[in-house]
C-alpha cells in the first residue's frame, strides 16, 4: 500500500511505493530552499520544473531540469532550491 509523507510544513509532499527497482517516492516541492538527509543512496529525477542542488562537498549550485537525474550518496545532507512547484521521483538503493 502507499504511504504519504509531508515535510517542511506541507511544502514538500510525497507518496512512497515499491517498484521493480526497489522503494521509491514521487513528490512535489513548493517554491523554497530545503535541506534533506539520506540513509540510502538516492537517485533523484526531476519530473516537472527544475531543481537547483548543492551536493555534499560542493560549493556551487547545479541546476537539474525535467528528466535529469542526480545521485546523492548515503548518510549525507544536501540542499535543494526550487523557484516554483516542482515534481520529482526518488529511487532508494
Amino acid at each position: 500500500m502507499f504511504k504519504t509523507n509531508e515535510y517542511f510544513d506541507g511544502k514538500v509532499k510525497s507518496i512512497a511505493f515499491e517498484t521493480a527497482e526497489g522503494r521509491a517516492t514521487v513528490g512535489v516541492m513548493a517554491q523554497g530552499e530545503y535541506e534533506f538527509g539520506t540513509s540510502t543512496v538516492e537517485y533523484m529525477t526531476v519530473i516537472s520544473g527544475q531543481m537547483d542542488v548543492m551536493l555534499p562537498g560542493e560549493s556551487t549550485w547545479k541546476t537539474y531540469k525535467e528528466f535529469e537525474t542526480y545521485i546523492v550518496p548515503k548518510d549525507v545532507k544536501f540542499k535543494v532550491r526550487v523557484n516554483g512547484d516542482t515534481a520529482y521521483r526518488c529511487l532508494y538503493k
